[in-house]
């Protein structure tokens, strides 16, 4: 299924510039498209439309240890609730902890790479509100985490 995820302001990478009335268009676990939503809507006119409040972006790399918590899916969650679409490999050494990542489908990487929006690019996307909360978190393409 085809889902056009837009909001206020999009940016491709983290300190890209924001781009108003732009989106990305998904299918599956990638990025089929990513432009202005007027193209893309007339485009793909039986995508599904997911409208979000804040600015649409890459999900975000973390670089550091996993916050505590008192289970390892509860750590990776709190990354998810946060944007974080990846994380390095060095940081997951506990193989529950790993398993955990992976089951979440987070994106396991062996050195930093700044995440970018590009076509035939895997769908992590984050959208933060103007207070700089994560709103929601879409990892492969599918929702993880969506705040109330």
């Amino acid at each position: 299924m085809l889902t056009l995820h837009t909001a206020a302001l999009l940016r491709r990478d983290r300190d890209g510039e924001s781009l108003p009335d732009h989106a990305v268009l998904v299918s599956g676990d990638r990025i089929e498209a990513v432009g202005p939503l007027a193209e893309l809507s007339s485009a793909y006119a039986n995508a599904r439309v997911r409208r979000w409040p804040g600015t649409l972006g890459p999900g975000l790399l973390h670089d550091g240890p996993l916050p505590p918590a008192p289970t390892p899916r509860e750590r990776v969650h709190a990354l998810l609730r946060t944007g974080v679409t990846a994380v390095l490999a060095e940081h997951l050494t506990d193989p529950a902890l790993r398993a955990a990542a992976e089951r979440g489908d987070l994106l396991v990487l062996t050195t930093a790479v700044a995440p970018t929006l590009r076509s035939a690019g895997r769908a992590d996307l984050a959208v933060h509100g103007v207070d700089g909360a994560c709103l929601v978190t879409v990892v492969a393409g599918r929702i993880v985490h969506r705040r109330a």
